[in-house]
């Protein structure tokens, strides 16, 4: 707790608001550095006009962004725990208002990840940046702020694997994770995981989002037609959570047809898929705007 302020700061929103600034910055340093604006035939003062509109659009973003982020996430948890019947969601059709108590946890990151596409693409269109655009250098640098953010969940406990069997035991970090003895107040990994030796899986996923959004930044200047970078990033991140999800240990998040599938993985499955079909779609399309000289 931080002397002055009344109140403590968790390591988990911590790393979530340092994610969420990376993010921002990289996105912003993205659209100056890959604007489109250089092949749209505008000139002199108008071409200077749209510049710093588009600049302007981009430092606009990533707000509209954070309010999808919390609204989706916290949306899908609801819905989730609704279908499943759990308690939690009965206690949201009994007391609807505590679907707003977000200080009580709750987030779904698939949900986020909607919400905040949604929000980021309503902004864009606002602020007249093409969407396809918009998509490719946002999932870029969002998935480098994820990264981030994925360090508070192995800080306090969340998203954390299932014990691993004898033989995996002295595998070192970040492929499993020692839980202390004594865990603090408040931590995640319950108190049947304490002196556990768990998959460290919160560190692979937080790999996972970094090597995709360090792809995403380098595929970007060598994309054949915009949104064809958001394509790829999504159909990798689904087969890596797809498979990350194997070893959780954490059920709370939702599971599906007698036990077999998560809602991460359900999810993945579809989101993947489709993405997998647009790119097969588009293989022979060729965007000049964003590929100058095709």
């Amino acid at each position: 707790e931080i002397p002055g302020l009344g109140f403590p700061v968790r390591s988990f929103g911590l790393m979530v608001v340092l994610g969420f600034l990376l993010g921002s910055y990289i996105f912003g340093r993205l659209g100056q550095r890959h604007s489109t604006l250089a092949t749209s035939g505008l000139t002199g003062p108008e071409l200077r006009d749209q510049q710093q509109a588009e600049a302007a659009g981009f430092a606009s973003i990533p707000m509209w962004i954070l309010v999808g982020i919390l609204m989706g996430a916290r949306a899908m948890y609801v819905i989730v725990e609704v279908l499943r019947g759990s308690e939690t969601g009965q206690r949201y059709l009994d007391d609807p208002l505590t679907v707003f108590f977000y200080w009580e946890g709750g987030l779904v990151m698939y949900g986020g990840a909607f919400g905040g596409i949604a929000f980021g693409l309503l902004a864009a269109r606002k602020f007249k940046i093409s969407l396809l655009q918009a998509m490719d250098l946002g999932l870029a640098a969002g998935f480098i702020g994820l990264s981030v953010g994925r360090i508070g969940c192995l800080l306090v406990g969340d998203d954390f694997g299932k014990i691993v069997p004898e033989s995996a035991r002295d595998l070192p970090f970040p492929i499993t994770v020692h839980v202390p003895e004594v865990l603090p107040p408040g931590s995640l990994f319950g108190a049947d995981n304490a002196g556990q030796i768990l998959w460290a899986t919160q560190p692979w996923m937080s790999i996972n989002t970094l090597l995709i959004g360090l792809l995403g930044v380098f595929l970007i200047k060598r994309r054949r037609y915009a949104g064809q970078v958001a394509l790829v990033l999504l159909v990798l991140y689904s087969i890596g959570r797809y498979t990350i999800e194997n070893f959780r240990g954490d059920s709370i998040r939702g599971m599906w047809f007698d036990e077999t599938i998560s809602t991460s993985q359900l999810v993945s499955l579809v989101l993947g898929s489709v993405a997998l079909l647009l790119l097969i779609v588009n293989a022979k399309r060729r965007d000049p705007a964003v590929t100058p000289g095709a």
